[in-house]
């Protein structure tokens, strides 16, 4: 090797060597020459490792050891004489997190109180308060502020560890920088507050918690007895039980009421009003499926209000000015534009065994009259079975048997294939139908890439968007509308007006489109949500998701869980 070339390099690295020391010795000798009693308490016990304070632990280590390091350490929460008047900012903040389905204990809020009381005792007595106290609560409201933060803006759950088809936004954020901008403002209310949803449906949700809990420390609301189906024209206790439970709901207005035992006209219309907000039959009759939404209790709605608060929580902050929303319980999607809902329609979503997952993606393109390439697992379990009684099905479906994958792939005569021998476990084949008004993709297949290839497709099986609960896909979502959004979609294009995009349907020839502009969408999992109108809206759990999101909501944080300087995320169940 070339004695000057090493030589060049060593001297290169000596450089760098010598800079790193001095700039580390410079960060030093800074601390040296500004640090005080707290903060060299701070920057013993962050050099300790294993950091507690007020008998907790603290979790945001790598947060906070970044935010204390940039400022020399020097202590955020108090002037080492007194807190700062942002500590009552902080506790106010950290008492009202229920409202936002969080739970203060979690922010270290008794420890926070506890040393705050003490300190301010400390203070009235005419005591100093020792430094290695100060710094204790310096980094426990640090680590609040972090880890709440944290929460608001992530969630406080990894929504990917409890289930693997659960995906939140991925969202970076430089914490240090944040605290540090809230604490140099004074504002640190708002700072809290813009970590948060700012969408009205998030704060409508919040709202309504605080009002159910208020109902609950009130003792809730009655339970319906069991009985015959009531409506109009009824008398009984059963009736003025109905009649509170309604009114205490916010469906009845109990001010204009009249004779308490009778069911009357405005009690039928409140009772279609709740039936509405459950996605039940309006019937105005309170038959047993509606007594059964009406016997909830309202412990159980909170419940849900901070679950679907949470998942709020997995969206990004900006939902973009065009979006696609597709509601799972809800079995339907929405189109918004400028904050307006421009198309709505129901949809089929997967089963219980094949569930639609939560995600957010980007819709790209269209395959107008696409074929369908049956999935393998839905081939070899579901249509063989039929295959091997019936051996014309294939044709009479427009179905061809193919040998490979891609465009070249060979193509096998049924009539010529031994179906008795051919199992789930040696199947070869791949299905594909050809396009036309039984394709099971329908005429219309919108893309959205995932991990998980499900997409939006048209369907033939129309009457499936009669059934009330609508969970029969392998995971894909059905679309009552496809033309309408598919035109919707295609506006800028040739293609992007009914006439126009039905001829081109008519040519009955598979062909691709590149959407004009992109799109997002996001498959939300909402049990509860408001509609346009600010209308609360429950709807069964249909996969039982609720449970599974509950317990990892109510457990502890994990106490070693090291959460990032840069990108807080949300914590793992």
């Amino acid at each position: 090797m070339n004695v000057k070339k090493v030589s060049f390099c060593w001297s290169v690295t000596l450089v760098f060597i010598v800079l790193f020391m001095a700039c580390t010795k410079k960060v030093d000798q800074n601390f040296k020459a500004q640090k005080t009693p707290v903060g060299e308490q701070i920057f013993n016990r962050i050099k300790a490792g294993n950091l507690r304070a007020g008998g907790d632990s603290i979790y945001a280590r790598a947060a906070l050891t970044d935010f204390y390091g940039r400022r020399l350490y020097h202590p955020a929460w108090n002037d080492s004489r007194r807190p700062t008047r942002l500590v009552d900012d902080l506790v106010k903040a950290i008492r009202r997190a229920d409202l936002e389905g969080l739970r203060p204990e979690d922010y270290h809020l008794s420890a926070i109180e506890n040393l705050l009381a003490a300190i301010h005792s400390d203070i009235q007595k005419g005591f100093v308060v020792a430094p290695d106290r100060f710094a204790e609560f310096d980094l426990l409201l640090t680590d609040a502020f972090l880890v709440y933060g944290s929460h608001l803006l992530f969630g406080k759950v990894n929504p990917e560890t409890i289930n693997p088809k659960w995906i939140a936004n991925k969202k970076t954020i430089d914490f240090a920088t944040v605290l540090e901008g809230a604490l140099t403002s004074g504002q640190l209310n708002s700072t809290l507050t813009t970590l948060a949803p700012a969408q009205i449906g998030y704060r409508r949700l919040s709202e309504t918690l605080a009002h159910y809990r208020e109902l609950a420390s009130l003792g809730g609301w009655p339970t319906i007895p069991d009985g015959q189906t009531m409506k109009k024209g009824d008398h009984g206790e059963r009736v003025a039980t109905l009649r509170k439970r309604l009114g205490l709901g916010g469906d009845l207005d109990v001010a204009k009421e009249g004779d308490p035992d009778l069911f009357d006209l405005s009690l039928e219309q409140a009772l279609k009003r709740f039936q509405r907000c459950h996605g039940l039959i309006q019937s105005g009759t309170m038959d047993a499926s509606t007594r059964d939404e009406l016997n909830v209790s309202v412990e159980r709605r909170i419940e849900q209000l901070e679950l679907n608060l949470e998942r709020w929580r997995w969206l990004p902050q900006d939902l973009g000015r065009r979006y696609i929303l597709v509601n799972i319980p809800a079995f339907k999607l929405e189109v918004h534009e400028d904050d307006s809902l421009v198309l709505g329609m129901r949809i089929v979503v997967g089963t219980i065994k094949d569930p639609t997952p939560i995600l957010n993606a980007t819709m790209e393109y269209m395959f107008i009259n696409p074929y369908w390439n049956v999935p393998r697992d839905m081939a070899v379990y579901e249509m063989l079975p039929r295959i091997k009684s019936d051996s014309s099905y294939l044709t009479r479906q427009n179905f061809h048997l193919l040998m490979d994958s891609g465009a070249d792939a060979r193509e096998v005569a049924p009539e010529t294939v031994n179906w008795s021998s051919i199992t789930p476990d040696n199947f070869p084949y791949r299905l594909r139908q050809d396009p036309g008004p039984f394709n099971g993709m329908g005429r219309v297949k919108l893309i959205f890439p995932n991990k998980f290839d499900v997409y939006l497709h048209d369907t033939p099986g129309r009457h499936l968007f009669e059934k009330p609960q609508r969970t029969f896909s392998h995971g894909c979502i059905r679309i009552e509308q496809p033309i309408d959004l598919a035109v919707y979609l295609l506006r800028g294009d040739p293609r992007g007006n009914p006439s126009a995009f039905l001829r081109e349907l008519g040519k009955k020839v598979p062909s691709s489109v590149v959407l004009p502009e992109k799109i997002p969408i996001y498959l939300v999992y909402w049990t509860v949500w408001t509609d346009g109108d600010g209308t609360i809206q429950f709807r069964p759990d249909v996969y039982s998701w609720d449970a599974l999101l509950l317990v990892a909501m109510r457990s502890p944080l994990p106490t070693k869980k090291m959460v990032g300087a840069q990108n807080m995320g949300a914590q793992g169940g």
